[in-house]
């Protein structure tokens, strides 16, 4: 799990439940991506709601999540 703190004190992640997050104060979320069927069957993982790329397109929909988390980490991480 990666949390990235700005300096006014607030915290962004990929949303887990293996934290309460209640416990740290007010909580907002908010989606990153979408993970949707491409018209062919396969799957993409749309990033546009944080001006990323759209990944894929994959032949199982794990495959596409599993992208997506790797994305979001990285521009986390940035």
């Amino acid at each position: 799990m990666i949390l990235r703190f700005e300096p006014e004190g607030t915290a962004t992640m990929v949303y887990t439940e293996a934290l309460d997050l209640g416990t740290l104060g007010s909580v907002r979320c908010s989606r990153a991506s979408h993970v949707e069927p491409t018209a062919d069957g396969r799957w993409a993982a749309d990033l546009s709601p944080v001006a990323g790329p759209v990944l894929g397109p994959f032949e199982r929909r794990s495959e596409a999540l599993t992208a997506e988390v790797a994305w979001l980490e990285g521009w986390l991480s940035s």
